[in-house]
């Protein structure tokens, strides 16, 4: 899908809602562990080795975004990613961060050999 051009005020604040929602580490890392399945808050709290409160908290945030889903199995909660769009993002966002240090060494290497 094109965004238009110029990007109307309310879908901008929109786009930054959701970056917002993903923007932040503990969410990320989160959604990492989501990426091969489903989990439950206990298994995640392990894993990342979080408060269980911290991580139902970031769960709340991602599921109230559509980011996760939530399905009952019995007295707990598993959740896994319901829009998988949020990797792609990831990925790119990975792909400029290793362009910009491909940059970066390829100037200190640069500096370094000159002297």
């Amino acid at each position: 899908m094109a965004l238009p051009r110029p990007i109307p005020h309310d879908l901008a604040e929109l786009i930054a809602a959701r970056l917002r929602v993903i923007g932040d580490p503990n969410r990320i890392r989160i959604l990492d562990q989501l990426r091969d399945g489903e989990l439950s808050v206990a298994d995640l709290t392990a894993r990342l080795g979080t408060s269980q409160q911290n991580t139902s908290k970031h769960l709340g945030v991602l599921l109230q975004a559509g980011i996760v889903s939530r399905r009952k199995d019995g007295t707990s909660a598993r959740y896994s990613v319901a829009d998988p769009g949020v990797f792609e993002l990831c990925e790119q966002v990975c792909g400029g961060l290793q362009a910009q240090l491909a940059e970066l060494t390829a100037l200190v290497d640069g500096v370094s050999t000159r002297r």
